[in-house]
């Protein structure tokens, strides 16, 4: 006898055929009322049981969290809110479940508190619905860029390069922590070290992106990254993972057209695939704005947000616009923005771009040609010599989602732009040499995919949106 999925008993035509369903007990009511779940989709399958042909011992051990295997006849449901359930046969339990100690009960529980048990809180609707919904998201991801001629390349984890300029890495060791070797001016000789240098966790895949594109044309790298940012808001983690497309031959113009036509498709996939699960975290966003001041409320549904983001054209402002705007908005006037916008060369804020798309343009937002002073050294410098060819794309409830640039492929610019910002050429030395042999205008973009996740799910803290959080002083599980 087949086994068969919860998802395929409830979407198939199965009735009144014998069948095996394995998965953990949700609830289990008058010692008769099976709610099973195995993880394929948020519903359960109602699973009826005869007490009276079931052992005592067996029936003591059917609790909240425990692992079950059930035989039965797939039947028409009588009862309210579900088609079929399983009229059980034969039950055996595969793992039992202390009832006093099992930490997901069928109730509400706090966020802080699931954090606390990451192990287990996959195990409830809302992170079963989220985690469902981000391999939706990856799934797609890779789709589209297949279905585009687009390569994908595994670049390093580990590097002996920054290429934010942030310093704000991990580094990775193989010295004696308490007896590191020292050079001759007393600072830690990396010499003896694993790599012969100084390495660290990768804050971004770009720069090795970028020498297969200027060999593959077009290329794209989804994978972890890095940042030693001692930060503990709901937006950052220290190891997120990041989507890096890099495009030989192409300007800002055509990585401004790329983005949106890829953020289209995978948002597209997730309402086309993912029904079940976006009701359900719909609803529950529904339940939770109840809670909050009515100035707080989002206003729009979450399904409404994704389909405005798909509904709409970007639109494509400079930084130099963006800039009056915000200087003559009420907020600004008003003193209302935590940080007031008084120039020119201003970094923005995720108040500024939320109010740029949610109240000014009423649309999604693709900011271009920022102050070089506040962007990375690749960027491509402009003719005004003031600023770059960046861009990023803004999101309502999120702000930025996406940053990217045309690269600066003249050898002289970025040489002269290294040694302005101290940066030893030795260290880049390849990717300098991507400059001497075939350069070329290329472009290319990185999305934080936990921003993605966060903003299709509606969730609201960025540690509810990875299996396992990194945060300052949290690597538990």
């Amino acid at each position: 006898m087949k086994a068969y999925s919860v998802k395929e008993l409830l979407e198939g035509d199965k009735i009144l055929q014998e069948v095996i369903v394995k998965g953990w007990v949700r609830t289990f009511r008058s010692n008769r009322f099976i709610a099973l779940n195995d993880g394929s989709t948020i519903k359960n399958i109602q699973c009826v049981v005869d007490f009276e042909n079931l052992d005592e011992e067996d029936l003591k051990k059917i609790s909240t969290g425990a692992a079950i295997e059930l035989k039965g006849t797939l039947v028409e449901s009588m009862g309210r809110g579900q088609t079929v359930e399983v009229q059980v046969n034969e039950l055996e339990i595969l793992g039992a479940s202390d009832p006093e100690t099992y930490p997901i009960q069928p109730k509400k529980h706090s966020m802080e508190f699931l954090r606390e048990n990451a192990h287990l809180r996959v195990r409830t609707n809302t992170f079963s619905a989220v985690m469902r919904v981000r391999n939706a998201l990856s799934f797609a991801i890779h789709q589209y860029f297949q279905q585009n001629g687009f390569n994908y390349v595994h670049t390093p984890i580990i590097t002996g390069s920054d290429a934010e300029g942030a310093g704000e890495m991990f580094r990775v060791s193989t010295l004696d922590a308490k007896n590191p070797p020292l050079s001759e001016d007393g600072q830690v000789d990396y010499k003896e070290d694993f790599f012969g240098k100084e390495t660290n966790l990768t804050v971004s895949g770009q720069l090795e992106a970028e020498a297969y594109a200027m060999a593959l044309g077009k290329v794209y790298t989804f994978g972890p990254t890095f940042r030693a940012e001692n930060s503990n808001t709901s937006r950052h983690l220290a190891e997120f993972w990041m989507v890096e497309p890099e495009v030989a031959f192409m300007d800002l113009d055509g990585n401004m057209d790329l983005a949106e036509d890829f953020i289209k498709f995978v948002l597209q996939y997730v309402l086309d695939n993912c029904q079940d699960d976006l009701e359900f975290l719909e609803q529950r966003l529904l339940d939770e704005e109840k809670s909050k001041p009515q100035k707080e409320r989002s206003e729009m549904k979450l399904t409404e947000k994704i389909r405005f983001v798909l509904e709409n054209n970007f639109k494509r402002v400079s930084y130099t616009e963006a800039i009056d705007i915000l200087k003559n908005s009420k907020p600004n006037k008003k003193k209302k923005f935590q940080y007031l916008i008084e120039e020119w060369g201003a970094d923005l804020q995720s108040e500024h771009e939320r109010f740029l798309v949610e109240k000014h343009f009423k649309c999604p937002v693709i900011l271009f040609d920022y102050p070089a002073k506040i962007k990375a050294f690749y960027m491509r410098l402009n003719e005004d010599e003031k600023t770059v060819r960046a861009m990023d794309i803004l999101f309502p409830g999120i702000g930025e989602i996406v940053g990217g640039s045309q690269r600066e492929e003249r050898l002289d610019v970025l040489k002269q732009k290294v040694a302005d910002l101290g940066i030893d050429e030795k260290e880049l030395w390849w990717y300098l040499d991507l400059r001497k042999y075939g350069s070329a205008v290329h472009s290319g973009f990185g999305l934080g995919f936990e921003r993605l996740v966060l903003f299709t799910t509606g969730m609201t803290n960025i540690r509810d949106v990875i299996p396992f959080p990194r945060t300052p002083q949290s690597a538990e599980f």
